[in-house]
């Protein structure tokens, strides 16, 4: 079982169209990401040193993501789940850009097509969202279940992604 992030992190903050960031990460690797409205403690623990600098790569990317210029994140992550849990969380980012699958159909593709609930547990526990796009995942019926930054934030992400990659296609075509 993977433990939770490291006490002595550093964090900043990431101003998005969706209100500020929580972004955490030790000298190495990104550690988590938390909206705004998540229902976890949104804020960094009191052992925790801030120092937005750290984060310049993490930033230039989201800034990228957010303005539709980038449809894949290339960074460094720290991943202390179960081994379910990075099996979901490797799969996740191998769903297209723009672009949704049921947590059945997840389920499916990493071989255990019977786990679609534990593939939602999993998702839930993904602590680096849009980086890693547990936002794509939705029910079977298309309908747009749980999402740790809210379901508002999860319409957000989704319109954002399929307007870009409608755009990217009409440039293409």
């Amino acid at each position: 079982m993977g433990r939770g992030p490291d006490p002595k992190l550093t964090y900043g903050y990431f101003h998005s169209p969706l209100g500020p960031l929580l972004v955490a990460g030790d000298a190495e690797r990104l550690h988590l990401i938390r909206f705004p409205s998540e229902d976890r403690n949104g804020e960094p623990r009191a052992e925790w040193r801030r120092d937005d600098g750290v984060f310049a790569e993490t930033f230039r990317q989201l800034d990228a993501y957010f303005a539709g210029k980038l449809t894949r994140f290339d960074l460094p992550l720290w991943r202390a789940g179960t081994a379910f849990q990075n099996t979901v969380w490797s799969a996740l980012c191998r769903i297209p850009f723009g672009e949704t699958v049921s947590y059945g159909a997840l389920a499916s593709r990493i071989g255990k097509p019977n786990a679609s609930r534990a593939v939602g547990g999993a998702n839930g526990a993904n602590p680096l969202p849009i980086v890693v796009p547990c936002h794509r995942v939705i029910g079977s019926d298309k309908s747009l279940t749980g999402f740790g930054g809210g379901i508002e934030v999860k319409k957000f992400l989704l319109a954002h992604e399929q307007s870009v990659a409608a755009n990217n296609r009409l440039r293409t075509a």
